[in-house]
This record gives structure tokens, C-alpha cells and sequence, in this order.
């Protein structure tokens, strides 16, 4: 809750490296994304910062490109066609691409985890790891998998998750979900994490974001 662009300028203040926004329901409303916080955001913060929700194709990707963010973050349009992750690195860049993968555990996949897609309300039948070495091969700098059995819950992140993402790729991998406490940024980055998202802890403000970053210091993390 609360304006995204107030939650972006104080986010900075605070000291984080990059901020994430998702607008979660562009995808099932048929929306694009919302282009004006995205140029206001752009505006408001020094850090860089990706935007997804709603980018269903690679001209919308460029339009979010030009209204200021400096990544675009996709899912349900690249599963549904994954070329078009080929065409998005090749016409913008791979630096500019992050690939989101929404699953749950299902003990029938190969990997223990299914893909979910339009915000993680449809089951695709797919295994994860199958679908991020697939990613992976088209060469995007960043995969964001999101655990659905962790996010939101502050129990920790999905190590096992992480660490068979990091198995595949030489992207970076963005831990997400789960984060409650400080050990738990720790333990992402132990399991192979290089980037450590989180949201309910900063925005209710359970731990400080200079205060983590101290505390991941002393135990010699580099994130």
C-alpha cells in the first residue's frame, strides 16, 4: 500500500542498489504498464530500476525503456511465446532483460517445481528448471524466480530454489520471496543469490535497508 513513487524516493534514501516495481495485475487485466509512474519514478530516484507488469511484447518493453526504467522485467508473455526473449536481448540488450519465473512446489515435476503464470494464478505443467535453462539459452543477464510457497510468509527464501537456478545459469539470480528476517538475505546469497529482493520487510519497515547491508558486510557478502 501507499504511492509507488513516495515507496521509490524513500527506498533510495535509504540506501538500496536497485528498486523492483511490478505492476501485478497488468498482465490478467490486459493492461500496459503504467508508463506515467514510470517516468515519475525515473524523476524522483538516482539507483536504477526495473519495472514489470504488462509487457507483452517487445515494443512495449521499449516504451517502459524510454519512459525512464532501466530494465523490464517479463513472464507470462515470454512463456507464452519464448522467442520472443531472443528478440527482446537481441533489440535492447541482454542487460536489459530479466525474465521472472512464478512457481510452486509439485512433487510431480522432475524439479519439484512447477512454472505459474498471470501473477501465479495459472499452472502451466511445465517444470521450472527445464523452463529457466530455456531461458537461460537466450541469454538474458538476470532470472527472478519467486518461490509462491515462501512469498509473502517471512519464513526465508526458497534455497533449494536458488541453488538449482544457480546450477543452470551464469545469469545473475535474483532471490525473491520469503525474506523475514536478516540471516535469511544471508542464506540467499550463500545459496548462490547476486541479487537479494525483498518487500514487506523494507516497506513496513521490519528491517532497516543500511542496517542489512552492515549486517551482510560483517559476514563478508557482497551483494
Amino acid at each position: 500500500a501507499g504511492d509507488p513513487v513516495e515507496c521509490c524516493k524513500a527506498y533510495c534514501a535509504a540506501g538500496a542498489d536497485e528498486l523492483a516495481m511490478l505492476d501485478i495485475t497488468a498482465t490478467v487485466e490486459g493492461r500496459k504498464t503504467m508508463l506515467e509512474v514510470v517516468r515519475k519514478v525515473a524523476d524522483a530516484v538516482t539507483v536504477p530500476f526495473t519495472m514489470g507488469g504488462g509487457i507483452s511484447s517487445v515494443a512495449a518493453a521499449e516504451e517502459v525503456l524510454k519512459a525512464g526504467a532501466n530494465k523490464v522485467s517479463t513472464s507470462s508473455a515470454v512463456f507464452r511465446r519464448p522467442e520472443m526473449i531472443g528478440e527482446m536481448v537481441k533489440e535492447l540488450g541482454a542487460d536489459k532483460v530479466t525474465v521472472a519465473i512464478d512457481v510452486a512446489q509439485n512433487a510431480a515435476m522432475p524439479s519439484g517445481y512447477e512454472v505459474f503464470i498471470d501473477g501465479g494464478r495459472t499452472a502451466t505443467g511445465k517444470d521450472a528448471i527445464e523452463w529457466a535453462k530455456q531461458v537461460n539459452d537466450y541469454g538474458v543477464a538476470c532470472i527472478l524466480p519467486t518461490s509462491k510457497s515462501t512469498d509473502g510468509v517471512r519464513t526465508g527464501y526458497d534455497l533449494p530454489l536458488i541453488k538449482k537456478i544457480r546450477e543452470i545459469t551464469d545469469a545473475s539470480v535474483v532471490a525473491s520471496g520469503g525474506a523475514g528476517t536478516m540471516e535469511h538475505f544471508a542464506e540467499a546469497a550463500e545459496a548462490g543469490a547476486d541479487v537479494l529482493l525483498a518487500a514487506s520487510v523494507f516497506h513496513f519497515h521490519v528491517i532497516g535497508i543500511p542496517e542489512l547491508k552492515a549486517f551482510l558486510a560483517s559476514r563478508g557478502l557482497s551483494i
